[in-house]
């Protein structure tokens, strides 16, 4: 049975190195990401993702921290993604993707970095490209898919 989870932030930003911001819902194009957000390309790090669960975490560091802080894409809750193997398939809302990448290595300490001496992006964040166009929105339903789906 496959594990479930659910978006509770969809987040763009109109540049890279900012926080983004909860836009609700977006449209997700084959290949390239989320319509409109600085990140979306051809490339194997279309759309970010990070669990509320990893944001919480900071918080309990006292961070003033919420979804788009870490300038994830998709903030999701009850999964815990870092965990799954590259190439795992996910599916968010009707959106089919592939996780691409666990982790990133930060160039440059953030401002998240120099406030709480750490960031939670680098270990717990991971990477997907898209299968298939579709739109999700918060409260879409995240489906981590059996190996044989």
């Amino acid at each position: 049975m496959a594990a479930k989870g659910k978006i509770v932030a969809v987040c763009v930003s109109a540049k890279k190195g900012v926080q983004k911001h909860d836009i609700g819902q977006a449209e997700l194009r084959t290949e390239w990401g989320i319509v409109g957000d600085a990140h979306a390309g051809p490339w194997h790090r279309q759309v970010s993702l990070l669990a509320q669960e990893s944001i919480d975490k900071m918080r309990t560091r006292g961070l003033n921290v919420h979804p788009g802080s870490f300038a994830e894409n998709i903030t999701t809750e009850g999964l815990e993604l870092h965990t799954l193997p590259v190439g795992t398939r996910i599916r968010l809302g009707n959106v089919l993707t592939e996780l691409t990448q666990v982790g990133k290595e930060c160039h440059t300490r953030c401002a998240i970095y120099e406030t709480a001496g750490d960031c939670v992006m680098p270990r717990e964040g991971v990477f997907v490209r898209i299968l298939a166009d579709g739109q999700i929105a918060v409260g879409d339903v995240v489906e981590v898919l059996d190996p044989a789906s």
